[in-house]
């Protein structure tokens, strides 16, 4: 491990809220020094000047689905680490919806080693709760924990069965284990390709009332304060549930909440031309929810953003909107898009972080996310201000399914850092 000062950067500060100039100094690949005062040691390998660019923490990723096993055509670990890596992304948080679930320590076993082998950034997988996430039978929980699981999710197969969902509820509070849900009425939204209302009736699309969420929510929380469990709602996209979320954090449980990034820059109304890189899940709600939800934010209501990262290859997604397949890539736009709400004053830069980096590693207790002394120097430099429009056939990603194809942009990462090793330059 080498030594390396990081200097004239403006220090993005989510744990103080602050940005301002200064250095910032990696030793063996953690934080040994940040700030104006801060200068090149004797034994700096290298000194970086980064010119008045913005220096944070790098960005942690939760519920990202790369496709391996099953469906490596899609997203493998190997393209998934140098997108994440030019992303600004140096933790991914893993999904188990793959073919087949990663529902056993061994396939668990086989995501670690791969992850380990090809990925160039951190990988955290989680496990499913329910084996081959039926809904049907209780993984088992501790043997997935040993086996390196950081949560458990059915993802978007919400269990039906509320005894058996408290059954595994209760079973991960026994273990200290934290559950990620989708707050969906399973039976309400089934089928749906879009948010209900008269945008959707004329589009002859089928459409699903954002009531399905709140019912989703009402009911896991319930489930909650029954088991104690430590839970995270994997989006929340309409403001119809943030009233129900506040109180339930106001009552002390032991509940944490995201978004999508999509859900955050995007509307219903992107659908108009029936584009099916704008099918999503949940699917995009209106302008009102939209701001309500980036406000939600603001407050600390919802405490993180991610990407959903989900690819889907040309096949799947060629087909009739109501047929496509749902799902969009986000791990090299979740920066850019990210910081379309900073440059129209809706989220300054050390809310984003915050939401971005600080509050996932505190929700899976990890030391990074922070500018701190000791914490590791997973970090990225970033310029918000380079315009560029973009094309889905430069990412990195193996699927191009991505809703900001053509679309201008602003902000590039510059470099970026995994425990002090530079694993990406722009």
């Amino acid at each position: 491990m080498s030594t390396i000062l990081l200097q004239n950067a403006r220090l993005v500060d989510p744990e103080q809220g602050s940005v301002e100039q200064g250095n910032l100094l990696i030793r063996d690949g953690v934080i040994a020094a940040q700030g104006s005062v801060v200068s090149a040691p004797s034994d700096a390998a290298r000194v970086i000047d980064c010119a008045g660019k913005y220096l944070a923490p790098g960005i942690i990723d939760i519920g990202v689905k790369v496709c391996e096993p099953g469906e490596r055509h899609k997203e493998s670990f190997k393209s998934a680490g140098l997108a994440a890596a030019a992303g600004g992304i140096t933790t991914i948080v893993t999904r188990p919806d793959t073919l087949p679930a990663i529902d056993t320590p061994e396939t668990l076993e086989f995501i670690r080693r791969r992850a380990i082998e090809a990925s160039i950034v951190n990988v955290l997988p989680m496990a499913a709760l329910t084996k081959g996430r039926e809904g049907r039978e209780i993984t088992e929980i501790g043997f997935l924990q040993d086996a390196g699981a950081v949560g458990f999710t059915d993802c978007d197969s919400v269990v039906r069965d509320v005894k058996i969902l408290a059954r595994a509820l209760s079973y991960a509070r026994s273990l200290g284990a934290w559950v990620m849900g989708h707050p969906q009425d399973r039976d309400l939204s089934e089928g749906a390709a879009v948010t209900s209302g008269k945008f959707a009736t004329l589009r002859g699309l089928p459409g699903v009332s954002p009531m399905a969420e709140r019912m989703g929510v009402d009911r896991d929380i319930s489930l909650i304060e029954m088991t104690g469990v430590s839970y995270h709602f994997d989006q929340i996209t309409t403001a119809r549930v943030v009233p129900a979320l506040a109180r339930a954090k106001v009552n002390g449980l032991n509940i944490t909440a995201g978004t999508s990034i999509h859900h955050l820059t995007l509307n219903e109304f992107d659908v108009a031309e029936y584009r099916t890189f704008f099918k999503i899940k949940p699917p995009l709600r209106s302008e009102d929810d939209r701001l309500a939800i980036i406000e939600a934010i603001k407050e600390g209501t919802i405490d993180i953003i991610s990407s959903m990262h989900t690819p889907q290859d040309e096949e799947s997604k060629r087909l009739p909107f109501e047929e496509a397949a749902s799902g969009a890539v986000g791990l090299e736009t979740l920066l850019p898009a990210a910081l379309r709400l900073y440059h129209s004053g809706l989220l300054d830069l050390s809310q984003l972080f915050r939401a971005m980096s600080l509050n996932p590693a505190k929700r899976l207790g990890l030391p990074a996310g922070r500018l701190a002394v000791g914490a590791p120097a997973d970090l990225i430099l970033f310029d918000p201000d380079v315009p560029f429009v973009l094309n889905r056939f430069d990412l990195l990603s193996k699927s191009k399914n991505t809703p900001f194809d053509e679309a201008r942009m602003q902000g590039r990462v510059l470099r970026s850092f995994v425990w002090g090793n530079e694993v990406y330059t722009r």
